[in-house]
């Protein structure tokens, strides 16, 4: 191939990528990572709520097609950072029982080739490399760690604090959600130096204050200064991976940028550009040896495609709530069944947090008819000021129907959804605690947070679609991440989710990326030759700046 020579080439900035760039840059080999967006512009429409919530004026534009026909946007992000620009940073691992075999009313939720304990140390690193605040012992469903958290738990604001003690006066379980922030906080307060300010504008929002923990504040930027073998390539879009004659070995890349003929070559490629676009770019890039799509002899890219049964809702207080930094609490009483032995269900139902705060103009925005008829007399500001908003996550399981995949040249995106009781019942458990918490009992659901006309739950938590194993007849990668059918093909995002759990999965792909960067270090024969990267100070005059 023409263009340059790397020793590794890494396709996508995200959580998986930029993660991996972070650690194996550190090897002093020559490093390339390619992001097709650039960096995202910090300016005060970071924070407008009409701009982001309501408009996606950041979503990327492009469209794509549902089972039906029916056209949607799939609210992604092209940044460097990826989607973790726009995420909650909200980092949880796995349950250790979520990598195990979990029956569902509607199938299995298969286990993982591997078993909690070989992810425990890299979680560990995982949740000291990006920053989370939180408190072991709080959560019963809560896996075994060797090491507190290192960072404290962002303190609840008085009516949340409010919600957390009645919790527990009712026997429940509430705990202080492991956030991924930048923040030095006094009395509940953010200090005068702190990087976080505890705004509203946290979940869903690019944070201008590089407060929150994303990928390109927390891995990409701090290793693009102290480690000059690292390259970033923004604005460029790879189409396709080019093997050798034997298509055992990807040689290098090929695409464009800035509209111009692009071309690198690579002892290694890594690819994490998101489970959804991993999968399309191994598709895109069929070859007479591959003619069904890279690594696709089983007939596994693209398929088992995950995203959780999600939903942002939005109860009233009874009382006002001024909150500003609302995404503290979060509750797994439910995460493995339903306690209440009356109620005849013994399935998981999943996962309960706070999520950031509505206004005025996003309630607007929704235009939720459901107000209408229980506040008629109220506008949405008085709403806003009362509104408490809750984020609910159930399992949902790996069907091979559920893909992405190229049809005449368009993306398609076929869904079933799956546990779709389970969640109603959660939202069920929802109203019940509401109803003794002084909260009306009635949910509304916020679409806009997960994006216009996309079925339940978006794109978010993408996962699943080239999963991991040992059988090359059913899964794509190996138990390293490693590609069955080449020799040198790695991936390093959600894509090899066997199965998705209830919890957010960006903290299971910040610690994979760092297990799978330790195989490629050994792999390479390699060793550390520059120390970790520290946090870049985004005050220093000095930003690294994109090739």
């Amino acid at each position: 191939m023409s263009g340059e020579h790397y020793d590794v080439i890494i396709v996508g900035s995200g959580p998986g990528g930029g993660t991996m760039a972070w650690r194996l840059a550190q090897t002093g080999k020559r490093i390339l990572l390619i992001e097709r967006g650039d960096y995202l512009l910090r300016e005060p429409r970071n924070w407008d709520s009409q701009a982001v919530i309501v408009d996606g004026y950041y979503q990327a534009t492009e469209t794509w097609y549902s089972s039906d026909g029916k056209s949607f946007h799939p609210g992604l992000h092209y940044y460097v950072g990826g989607n973790s620009k726009f995420y909650g940073s909200i980092l949880f691992r796995l349950r250790e029982k979520d990598f195990t075999e979990i029956r569902h009313q509607d199938g299995i939720a298969p286990a993982w080739p591997v078993g909690y304990d070989t992810f425990e140390p890299y979680y560990q690193a995982a949740e000291e490399l990006f920053h989370v605040h939180g408190l072991r012992g709080e959560d019963p469903t809560e896996p075994w760690s060797t090491k507190p958290y290192a960072h404290p738990p962002v303190s609840h604001e008085p009516r949340i604090q409010e919600l957390f003690d009645n919790l527990k006066a009712a026997g429940h379980h509430p705990f202080h959600l492991p956030v991924g922030v930048r923040l030095v906080e006094k009395d509940g307060r953010a200090i005068s130096t702190s990087p976080c300010i505890k705004c509203e504008s946290f979940d869903g929002f690019p944070c201008p204050t590089n407060g929150k923990s994303d990928a390109q504040t927390m891995v990409v930027d701090p290793a693009l200064r102290d480690c000059p073998n690292l390259t970033l390539l923004t604005r460029t879009y790879i189409e396709r991976l080019v093997t050798d004659p034997s298509g055992r070995t990807v040689t290098g890349v090929a695409g464009s940028r800035d509209g111009a003929p692009f071309e690198a070559s690579a002892d290694i490629v890594v690819v994490a550009c998101g489970a959804l676009s991993s999968a399309l770019l191994l598709l895109r890039s069929a070859s007479d040896r591959h003619p069904n799509g890279l690594a696709n002899g089983s007939d596994q890219v693209g398929r088992n495609y995950m995203r959780h049964n999600n939903s942002t809702v939005l109860a009233i207080s009874k009382t006002p709530n001024p909150t500003r930094f609302q995404k503290t609490l979060g509750l797994n009483d439910f995460y493995f069944g339903d306690p209440d032995p009356t109620d005849d269900w013994d399935f998981p139902l999943g996962h309960i947090q706070m999520v950031g705060k509505s206004d005025g103009v996003q309630i607007h925005g929704e235009g939720l008819p459901g107000f209408l008829q229980w506040f008629p007399d109220k506008p949405f500001d008085w709403i806003a000021k009362h509104s408490v908003d809750f984020w609910l996550t159930s399992e949902d399981v790996p069907l091979a129907q559920n893909r992405v995949y190229y049809k005449d040249g368009k993306v398609h995106l076929d869904l079933t959804e799956t546990n779709v009781e389970a969640h109603k019942r959660l939202r069920q458990k929802l109203r019940a605690i509401c109803s003794f918490t002084d909260i009306h009992p009635h949910l509304f659901d916020r679409s806009l947070y997960l994006g216009k006309n996309v079925p339940i739950g978006g794109t978010a938590h993408q996962a699943g679609t080239l999963r991991f194993g040992d059988d090359p007849a059913t899964s794509v990668l190996d138990r390293n991440c490693k590609a069955h059918e080449l020799d040198n093909l790695y991936v390093t995002d959600a894509s090899f989710f066997p199965s998705i759990g209830a919890v957010n999965p960006t903290l299971t792909i910040i610690a994979n990326a760092l297990r799978v960067a330790d195989h490629l270090v050994a792999r390479m024969g390699a060793r550390d030759e520059i120390p970790p990267p520290r946090l870049f100070d985004h005050t220093e005059p000095r930003e690294p700046l994109p090739a």
